[in-house]
Order: structure tokens, then sequence, then C-alpha cells
């Protein structure tokens, strides 16, 4: 831990990266090796907290689209996030990392319910806790539930993992000449309009300063390496800092 500039974080992970290379589901290669690249983050003694998304099962918004309600498709987003978490659990357990599942909507045969003082409680006794169902009301991303749980707990910064290495002006897979930020503000991201996440959940950290790093989880050892303030990706954050 020593090693560690942040000793509390959130992770913020996509359902989509649990597809791995199938269409749909879980590639269940996929969470073994995202339990390979935390467990040494873990067992240093760093704290951590995991908001998952849900779009490799469901996506409210794609539903909302083909004709259904928008709050009703995003309940049952909510509840693909909760499988999805139950899957991260699992996993981490069987490498041997004490984790629990907190739900933002009560479902009290399968996981907790999210309580501030009790996720807080958790990671100080060295648990990871995997916080499903986004914030528990429709219209909100799980960007937006992660925003809002790194600030709850007190996380020192929001890392989310993505499938590219940092923010850039232009989709780099399009565009060989997209250029790519080592850090860029809260009002830049908002005024550009760069791909990093929704409007809500950056205003919220720019609200809170709560830091965001976005950086590629698919390289070797990027996690470890973030949480020791090494530079793999992009920091957000307020222009005053």
């Amino acid at each position: 831990m020593a090693d560690a500039t942040y000793k509390r974080v959130l992770l913020k992970l996509s359902g989509e990266a649990l597809m791995g290379s199938q269409e749909f589901g879980i590639d269940p290669a996929v969470p073994k090796r995202l339990a390979d690249e935390i467990r040494p983050v873990f067992e240093s003694g760093v704290e951590i907290a995991v908001v998952i998304g849900g779009g490799n099962i469901f996506r409210g918004v794609q539903g909302a689209a083909g004709g259904m309600d928008r709050a009703q498709g995003d309940s049952m987003g909510m509840l693909a996030t909760v499988i999805n978490a139950l899957a991260l659990q699992d996993t981490f357990e069987q490498a041997g990392m004490d984790s629990r599942v907190m739900c933002a909507i009560s479902m009290r045969q399968i996981a907790e319910p999210y309580i501030r003082r009790r996720a807080i409680r958790h990671m100080e006794k060295g648990r990871i806790v995997i916080l499903a169902a986004g914030t528990g009301n429709p219209f909100f991303t799980t960007d937006t539930g992660a925003a809002l749980r790194a600030c709850e707990v007190n996380a020192q910064i929001l890392m989310k993992a993505t499938n590219v290495d940092g923010v850039y002006d232009a989709d780099p897979k399009t565009n060989p000449d997209a250029k790519k930020y080592d850090s860029v503000t809260y009002d830049e991201v908002l005024s550009k309009n760069l791909k990093v996440m929704d409007a809500a959940a950056i205003a919220l950290c720019r609200d809170n300063n709560m830091p965001v790093m976005i950086f590629d989880i698919n390289g070797d050892g990027n996690f470890q390496n973030a949480v020791e303030g090494a530079h793999v990706g992009t920091v957000v954050y307020n222009k005053e800092d």
C-alpha cells in the first residue's frame, strides 16, 4: 500500500467489456482476467469499489429506441448490472478476494441493500464492494452511478476502464490523426463534447472535485500502475488543480 498514490478508488467497468469476443453475455475469460488485474491492487491494501454496467445484456436506451417505455427499459438494464455484479463477485472470490455485492434496488436474497456507511465499512475491512443497479433510478446511466458512488464513499479518484488508452479529440479507431489528451478539464469535456462519460456524470464530478482517470483495462498491469500514479491514460480534473 505504501506505493499507492490512491488509497481508495472506484473502478467503473462497462458491461460490454465482459462480452469479450462474444456478441452477448459474459465471456468467462474476461472476469478472470479482470480479477488478475485487480488482485495485486487488492493485496496491496488499496480499498476498491467497483461499479459495473449492463450493456452486455440489456440497455434501456436501446429498448426505448425500439418503442419500449424508457423507465421500464432502464429498470431492465439495472437488473442486467446485478447479473454482472454477481458474476464478478464469484470470480473475485475464487481468486481469493473477499467481496460484497450492494444493490441500489432491493434484492435482499442475493445482494445487500446499498447503504453508504456500510459500503465504506466493507472497504475498510478489506472487501471489494461491487455496486449494482446504478443509482437505482431510470434515466441515469451507470457512469452517473459511478460518479455518485465515488463521491459518496469518499474515493480519491474515479477510474473508468475502457478499450482505449485515454481521451481523444476524435475516434482513434477511425481517425489516425486523432489527438490524445494527457489531461483535460471537466469544462473542456463538456464544451468539446468529448466522449468520456455522460454530461451528468462529468458535472457531478466537477461539482465535487472528483478526478476521473480514463485508461485501457486491456494492458497488463495498467490498473496497478494507475493506482500507483503512473500516467497510463487521461485525467479529467478541475482547472484550478
